[in-house]
């Protein structure tokens, strides 16, 4: 098909022997995030082996944009059945755990809008037998130029803000991390690190080896869950596919600088662990792990995100993203800079009216009565 002066192309994943390649040769002229990397989603691919379109979107002989499209079916209120594409992701719960964020299609610096609207454009014309397009978590500006590009109604079924630190405006600063935040936060990381003192020195150490890595990786597991739980949608510990998504990670990633695992330590004591993405001198924050302190003047995680982002700070590091959540310590450490949503962007279909009209009666009927309601 071809959109204005761009032509897309679907091939199967299986039938693209030069995919990797093709990849990294646009995402060096791209600007993309870790998660439209081939660091990530090359990972993604080898791991869970999605049967998976990749749209190749063209302009002449040169490729400007890539996406990988996974055809699923889901189910919804045990009776309902919805033919679903999502992009950069396989449709099923526990593979999908891993969330990827920043979603979108690879585009060619410059290119991004003309790519989407290309590609949207094929999906709607090309590929018909489909109710729902699902994006996420994709920014909440991009989703609404996706909607408009395809007329399709835009449902949201997800959203939350992203905070984060420019470390590169703080070094022009010339100023400590700390002096940026609020003083109630600035006397809690301190506070906190004056006791953890008296433990022994607070400092950060990192595995010498991809065995530590993992071993590390591995530590961080009991604290996630008793934080977060070990039901669904809860921590990720609790499924062995999102372990095996991760462990893999680090073994293939970790010499070359593309995760990084940071212990904080007081003295003989690890007080917390994170789990970082690295792409583009950006470090992600994907998760942690820290003790539970009865004194609650203990503040392990304040402490440990303030010693991470100085010292990615002091090494020449762009920024520290702590990504899509509205957890209140992101917002105390770091500053809003955007919203991350998911959509799907539905076809008219009667079913998926009728289901919008009750969502919308029970969404009233919630905010009239003072109900809550957790579906």
């Amino acid at each position: 098909m071809t959109a204005g002066l761009l032509t897309v192309k679907r091939e199967s994943v299986t039938e693209s022997s030069r995919l990797r390649d093709d990849w990294l040769d646009l995402e060096n002229r791209a600007s993309p995030t870790v998660f439209l990397s081939w660091q990530w989603l090359g990972h993604w691919l080898h791991v869970y082996q999605p049967r998976a379109w990749v749209l190749r979107v063209e302009e002449g002989a040169r490729l400007v944009g890539l996406g990988l499209v996974v055809q699923t079916e889901e189910r919804r209120h045990g009776v309902m059945k919805s033919r679903c594409l999502r992009l950069h992701q396989t449709g099923h719960k526990l593979l999908d755990q891993i969330w990827i964020e920043y979603n979108g299609f690879l585009a060619e610096h410059g290119k991004e809008g003309s790519v989407a609207t290309a590609c949207l454009e094929y999906l709607c014309n090309s590929m018909t037998d489909w109710d729902e397009f699902i994006i996420g978590a994709i920014d909440a500006d991009e989703a609404d130029s996706f909607a408009r590009a395809t007329g399709l109604h835009k449902h949201l079924r997800w959203e939350a803000p992203c905070f984060g630190v420019d470390l590169n405006a703080l070094r022009r600063t010339g100023a400590h991390y700390l002096d940026s935040l609020s003083r109630n936060t600035r006397y809690q990381i301190n506070r906190s690190h004056r006791l953890y003192s008296k433990q022994g020195e607070v400092s950060l150490v990192r595995p010498d080896s991809v065995e530590e890595a993992l071993a590390m990786f591995d530590r961080i597991g009991p604290r996630h869950l008793e934080r977060w739980g070990a039901g669904p949608d809860q921590s990720g510990f609790a499924n062995p596919d999102f372990v095996r998504f991760h462990r893999e990670l680090i073994r293939f990633q970790w010499p070359d600088g593309g995760v990084d695992l940071v212990a904080v330590m007081a003295g003989d004591k690890e007080i917390a662990s994170f789990y970082n993405l690295v792409y583009n001198q950006v470090v992600y924050f994907y998760l942690g792990g820290m003790v539970v302190e009865a004194d609650n003047r203990l503040k392990p995680g304040l402490l440990g995100h303030s010693l991470c982002i100085e010292d990615y700070r002091h090494h020449g590091f762009h920024y520290y993203d702590f990504m899509g959540g509205n957890e209140r310590y992101k917002a105390n450490l770091g500053k809003l800079h955007r919203h991350l949503v998911q959509i799907s962007l539905q076809r008219p279909r009667f079913k998926l009216k009728l289901e919008d009209v009750a969502r919308r009666a029970r969404n009233r009927w919630v905010k009239e009565s003072g109900g809550d309601y957790g579906g």
